[in-house]
């Protein structure tokens, strides 16, 4: 019995500690918070900078397009150049050095004297922001054990909606130039928590410093687990790939290397053409000219809220009831509140019916955000970005991943650009209406050309992918045999 109880007690003594992980993994997401910030920067002060609130500089609808879109257009241009950053200086560096463009964006944005000075610090910040967007989820997946790979990776979209909640929250209270000295302190404080976490030990094994590997792995298992072991491992799995590492261009021409980028760049595109940015950047002046009877800051803040609470739910039922499921569902539903903020906008905006009666229909606006909202972080938020690590083939993933990457974020820039010139021009009611079109399309591109991957290997949906059904057999010996067939239920 002691003898068992002492087993019991070694087994219990290898196994890896989990805090120091969620600990290394949040602290790496304090960055999330300053990149929500930039994103939801616009949401409730576009009033405030059409007033002149900002330094006296007045912005008109125009300006405000830029404004919202020069953000998204510093991501577009990070998304190559923070790949080759992280394998030079390590993932950790690359996300402490997006402080410094953080920093020098806000101040410029603080001490703005003109337009120019705003739109090259909405560049720089954007440009840390998707710097951050790459290299965090990059560090959380290398730190991470697979038991809880799932859960620390939701950290980044879930810190994320805090950071646009914050810039909702004071936004509303202060103004821009107040918000955006709250916005700069933030990437400081990542940078004094985060400063303290180990590089990670798949970095260090490819740059060969075993010792450094080593303990990091240490730091972040503990000193009682085999972290020889999970080294050697790790140190197979990067040989193979070297071994098996070809160009991007014969790659690509695999079957399941063209519906990888196919189905990744689809998802990319339903994502932002459903009209997410222009949500989330210009929510408080939707809701201005909604009307209704809250107050329309505090519509935005409730949303939210709604949107930091339906993210965290996205993380823990993404792996029960799979992507497909949740991605159908979502699209379905941003068509459904689309449509009825259309409706809304129509009878409000072309005098269909008297002002009493839009009265009583105030609400529509706010519930068709929140079910926009809270279906959008179920599914369309997060499951495209996970989808390029979980269907891209090895051989393509990182070129791949950054195109679709770019491609998202140029989309999102070309949304906040011309959102509020296409208001202008045919109405805020059809733009809601398209914005509803391309979703509906979205559901059917989901439903056809999507595959699940709950519950299947890498292996298994590449093989999906090909269009190939797997067939394991053993032969006398014991030793597995493995044949492929065409089957038409995997086309």
């Amino acid at each position: 019995m002691t003898k068992k109880y002492i087993l019991n007690k070694m087994d219990a003594g290898m196994q890896a500690k989990k805090f120091p992980q969620y600990i290394a993994a949040l602290s790496v997401c304090l960055g999330s918070v300053a990149a929500g910030t930039v994103l939801g920067w616009t949401g409730t002060i576009s009033t405030k900078l059409s007033a002149g609130e900002l330094n006296g500089i007045y912005a008109d609808q125009d300006m405000l397009g830029w404004i919202g879109s020069f953000a998204t257009l510093g991501a577009m241009v990070m998304c190559f150049p923070i790949g080759f950053i992280c394998d030079a200086i390590g993932r950790k560096w690359a996300c402490l050095t997006t402080i410094l463009p953080f920093s020098i964006g806000w101040l410029l944005v603080i001490f703005a004297n003109g337009p120019g000075m705003i739109y090259t610090g909405r560049f720089l910040t954007g440009l840390a922001g998707g710097a951050f967007c790459v290299a965090a989820p990059l560090y959380t997946s290398e730190i991470a054990e697979k038991e809880i790979r799932g859960a620390l990776g939701s950290y980044f979209q879930l810190l994320l909606t805090v950071g646009i909640l914050i810039s909702y929250i004071f936004g509303s209270e202060f103004s821009p130039q107040v918000l955006s000295i709250i916005c700069v302190f933030i990437p400081v404080v990542f940078g004094l928590v985060f400063f303290f976490q180990p590089e990670t030990p798949v970095y260090l094994l490819k740059k060969g410093d075993h010792a450094g590997a080593l303990h990091s792995l240490q730091r972040l298992r503990g000193n009682n687990y085999d972290s020889e072991k999970e080294l050697a491992e790790i140190k197979h799995h990067l040989d193979k790939d070297a071994e098996n590492k070809v160009s991007f261009f014969q790659a690509i021409r695999t079957k399941a290397s063209k519906k990888a980028l196919v189905i990744c760049m689809g998802l990319m595109a339903f994502q932002q053409l459903s009209g997410i940015n222009a949500v989330i950047f210009f929510m408080g002046e939707i809701f201005e000219k909604a009307g209704g009877s809250i107050p329309y800051a505090y519509a935005t803040i409730g949303v939210g809220v709604v949107q930091v609470v339906a993210t965290f739910i996205s993380s823990l039922v993404v792996d029960k009831f799979g992507r497909k499921v949740l991605l159908i569902g979502s699209a379905f539903f941003m068509c459904i509140s689309g449509v009825l903020l259309g409706i809304y906008f129509t009878l409000s905006d072309r005098k269909l019916v008297d002002q009493t009666t839009i009265d009583k229909i105030g609400f529509i606006p706010i519930a068709s955000l929140v079910v926009f909202i809270t279906t959008f972080s179920l599914g369309f938020g997060p499951i495209p970005w996970m989808a390029s690590s979980e269907i891209m083939p090895p051989e393509i993933k990182s070129v791949a991943s950054s195109l679709a990457a770019m491609f998202n974020w140029f989309l999102a820039f070309v949304v906040t650009r011309f959102y509020n010139n296409l208001v202008s021009a045919i109405g805020g009611d059809v733009t809601f209406y398209i914005f509803a079109g391309v979703s509906l399309v979205g559901t059917v591109f989901v439903f056809i050309f999507v595959p699940e991957t709950k519950g299947k290997s890498h292996r298994e949906v590449q093989d999906i992918l090909n269009g190939t059904h797997r067939i394991e057999t053993k032969t006398s010996d014991g030793i597995d045999n493995l044949a492929y067939k065409n089957d038409a239920a995997f086309q």
